[in-house]
């Protein structure tokens, strides 16, 4: 009879680890996910794919919410032309940004990033410079 208290004692211990309603599992769930977003969002990846295989790995990277630097240096021409492409679509999808920072270098961003000023080309400098002679 005292071994049939123990046990129903030892049990009742046991479910009173789980006791909880839906309501406050969910909330731990959702506090959970909030830290592993954290984690996953805000970084800066610095990309040189080699393939237009790897295009689909920067994509991921920008749904993640994490924004990318890609240095298209190490493709040809026309797998750059792919690659941002492909990354223009992907951007608009998840209504990020794309700017040219660089000869072949861009910089990737998602919505949740804002990117303030802009860098100019050389070429961008000379049109602007023929205008200005042009004004005058």
């Amino acid at each position: 009879m005292a071994l049939g208290k123990i046990k129903k004692w030892l049990k009742e211990d046991e479910d009173a680890d789980v006791v909880g309603t839906e309501d406050e599992f969910y909330s731990v769930s959702s506090e959970t996910a909030l830290k592993e977003a954290d984690k996953v969002g805000n970084q800066m990846i610095l990309l040189e794919p080699r393939s237009f295989s790897e295009a689909q790995a920067i994509a991921d990277h920008l749904k993640s919410r994490n924004s990318v630097v890609v240095n298209l240096k190490r493709v040809t021409s026309a797998q750059a032309k792919r690659i941002i492409d492909f990354l223009s679509g992907c951007i608009y999808a998840i209504g990020g940004n794309m700017q040219k920072i660089g000869v072949g270098i861009y910089l990737c961003t998602p919505k949740n990033v804002n990117v303030q000023g802009k860098i100019t080309d050389d070429n961008d400098k000379a049109k602007a410079g023929a205008e200005d002679e042009l004004e005058w």
